[in-house]
């Protein structure tokens, strides 16, 4: 893919500046509603406001801790209040949503003058543009489907590589189990179940991917492929993971991967994070590569953290909401953001090069090929593709089916369609 971006360079800094000082005595503040209240989250939420103050602008966030419906009540009441926060923290159908309602801004103008259509990966314009006009701006993208491997742990049960093949996931979870070790590790929560699912899901079938969890088609969640799918998942949750999944937190369950007590961990490039602050080196004592898949080529899941504006009177909050867009698309930003979070940034001319570590390189390179190979798709368990109360019949349907081992794959299939049959 070709960017023609840097002979624009000059006359896109020359445009911004001038949206930027649109109002000749506004002065850009924003509040940002978000839920990255602790941790690296809220560090990286710190930097975007550091990076805004340091261009001249006001910063004020407001941090809502927990599941994303605690953020969107939280946006609800203000909404009807008549005080919408000038930039919230949102994705996928959400997005969509909100600007059905008419109060999300329209940041076409500076979109325009800074060629985001030109920069940022193609599946994310029908989610910042729902309706062709841009309203959001993308932080990053996320690769869901990452395997992780505990490169001595795999060795010491034989395991030479990454499994590319369900069947060679299963052959290799064998030997793991022969050696006394557990071959997948895994926590408790419904968002980690979904997580596995999808990726069982896609790297079966990937038609079978996008007819249901993208489409939400009821009769391709109750069909013979998503049967398959719930048997691939049984035959994990049953025998290549341990029983004491119940009540595991995050940490607990990465760090079996991480220490050697597991081989392999399904789980976002969010964990590059993770291990890099725990002294691991990724792609070198940590193997990252593909989850497994059925078919050949690069294949990604994707999950995108973004920002959307909703409509402003005041000058001060228009101009803050132009800076801040601005801040959030540049190179800068997408590196500095990216580099610590351990996804990679939103935009796909920033050079990886500098800075990034090799699992990082690896995606995007990789993401380039998913594009090219028409093998892209959103991800359902991390909010990027149908409407929450599907994705939650989904999700709850999933979780059930691993904590209920007398729960058949055919019983998991229509229970999932008619739980999101009923939503409809």
């Amino acid at each position: 893919m070709t960017f023609k971006w840097k002979a624009a360079t000059a006359a896109a800094t020359m445009m911004t500046a001038a949206l930027l000082s649109g109002t000749a005595m506004a002065e850009p503040k924003v509040l940002m509603l978000h839920q990255w209240a602790s941790g690296n989250d809220a560090a990286s939420i710190a930097k975007l406001g550091e990076m805004f103050t340091a261009k001249g602008g006001t910063w004020e966030q407001t941090a809502i801790a927990g599941h994303t419906a605690n953020t969107l009540a939280k946006l609800r009441a203000d909404v009807v209040a008549g005080n919408a926060p000038a930039a919230v923290q949102l994705k996928g159908p959400e997005i969509a949503e909100w600007n059905a309602t008419g109060g999300t801004a329209d940041m076409d103008e500076l979109a325009t003058a800074e060629g985001w259509d030109a920069v940022v990966a193609p599946e994310l314009l029908p989610v910042m543009k729902p309706e062709g006009k841009w309203v959001a701006a993308p932080m990053n993208i996320h690769r869901i489907n990452w395997m992780w491997g505990n490169k001595a742990a795999m060795e010491a049960a034989g395991v030479t590589e990454l499994p590319k093949t369900w069947a060679d996931f299963n052959a290799a979870c064998e030997k793991a189990i022969a050696a006394g070790k557990v071959c997948l590790a895994h926590f408790s929560a419904d968002w980690s179940d979904a997580t596995t699912f999808e990726t069982v899901v896609y790297g079966q079938d990937i038609d079978l991917y996008r007819k249901a969890f993208v489409e939400g088609d009821v009769e391709a969640l109750r069909s013979p492929g998503m049967i398959k799918a719930f048997e691939q998942m049984k035959l994990m949750v049953s025998k290549y993971m341990d029983p004491a999944i119940a009540g595991r937190d995050y940490d607990t369950g990465a760090n079996m991967m991480a220490n050697g007590d597991a081989l392999f961990f399904i789980m976002g490039d969010w964990e590059l994070g993770r291990l890099v602050s725990i002294g691991k080196t990724p792609g070198t004592d940590i193997l990252c590569g593909q989850s497994p898949t059925d078919w050949a080529g690069n294949g990604f899941i994707l999950n995108s953290d973004s920002v959307v504006f909703f409509k402003q009177n005041d000058p001060d909050f228009q101009e803050g909401q132009k800076l801040l867009a601005s801040t959030i698309l540049s190179p800068e930003f997408q590196s500095v953001f990216n580099i610590a979070k351990g996804s990679i940034p939103a935009r796909l001319d920033v050079d990886l090069t500098k800075g990034f570590n090799a699992c990082q390189q690896q995606s995007q390179a990789e993401l380039k090929g998913s594009i090219e190979g028409g093998t892209l798709v959103r991800s359902m368990a991390h909010n990027m593709t149908v409407l929450q109360k599907y994705r939650g019949a989904m999700m709850d349907t999933i979780t059930e089916f691993v904590n209920a081992p007398e729960m058949t794959s055919e019983e998991a299939a229509n229970l999932m369609a008619d739980a999101v049959e009923a939503q409809m």
